[in-house]
């Protein structure tokens, strides 16, 4: 079991997202946009950042660079329709981040999830 914290601006996107993972046996804080997300973070700990690209407010991948400064060993998963902004170099997204392409199945991520916190 681990703290997820999830940060999708779809509101049916980000509950079918959060009833997968905790049906996994995770523990899902769920947040509507980054600088959402980003108040969780300062106050409690999480093993995995699950977080959509395109955002309004502060995008994934701004979140993502806070999140790591805060807590470095914290993983971090791009959900996303645009793989492409992700994996582009002058984004600076965190190095060790998995891309997750939209549209997916809950299973296939659930899988990724659990294969990333294992490796941990």
């Amino acid at each position: 079991m681990a703290a997820i914290l999830l940060a999708e601006d779809d509101d049916s996107m980000r509950g079918f997202l959060k009833k997968a993972l905790e049906k996994a046996g995770h523990i899902v804080v769920d947040a509507a946009q980054g600088d959402d997300a980003l108040n969780e973070l300062q106050v409690r700990e999480f093993d995995l950042l699950l977080t959509d690209i395109v955002m309004p407010i502060m995008d994934g991948i701004e979140l993502a660079r806070r999140a790591t400064d805060i807590d470095p060993d914290m993983k971090i998963m791009f959900i996303t329709g645009f793989a492409a902004v992700a994996l582009n170099p002058a984004n600076k997204a965190p190095a060790e981040a998995k891309v997750l392409s939209k549209p997916f199945h809950l299973r296939d991520l659930v899988n990724e999830v659990d294969r990333m916190l294992a490796a941990a």
